[in-house]
């Protein structure tokens, strides 16, 4: 699973930069975290994004409960652009060959509601 957080601040000052270190590390600490980065774009300077790379969705969304998460990266990330975040890779690429692969998510996981099924039988 991977979760990127996109955040739009003109400044790398060192203030940033130790909030940025301190969220990565938050997430670094929990269960399941693969990998991630932080990165300032090439096309626009105050565009920067925090990826994360997770062992599967539930992961990442405990992540999310744990103290240090909440203390040190839901701060920073309070500047993030209200939009989706994390992401099912469905093809992975290495040098040579690309594979498909299976997603978690159902296929009608945005499109079904409590009681889209009908009343319950008695």
């Amino acid at each position: 699973m991977l979760a990127i957080v996109r955040i739009d601040q003109p400044s790398d000052g060192p203030e940033f930069m130790d909030k940025a270190e301190a969220a990565l590390g938050a997430f670094a600490g929990c269960k399941g975290f693969e990998r991630g980065w932080f990165a300032r774009s090439t096309d626009e300077p105050g565009a920067w994004v925090l990826a994360t790379v997770w062992d599967s969705f539930g992961s990442y969304r405990r992540a999310l409960s744990a103290y240090d998460v909440k203390v040190h990266a839901a701060p920073f990330m309070y500047a993030a652009r209200n939009e989706p975040s994390g992401f099912e890779p469905r093809l992975i690429a290495v040098p040579g060959a690309v594979s498909r692969r299976d997603g978690d998510l159902s296929d009608d996981a945005h499109r079904t509601d409590i009681g889209d099924f009908g009343p319950r039988s008695r």
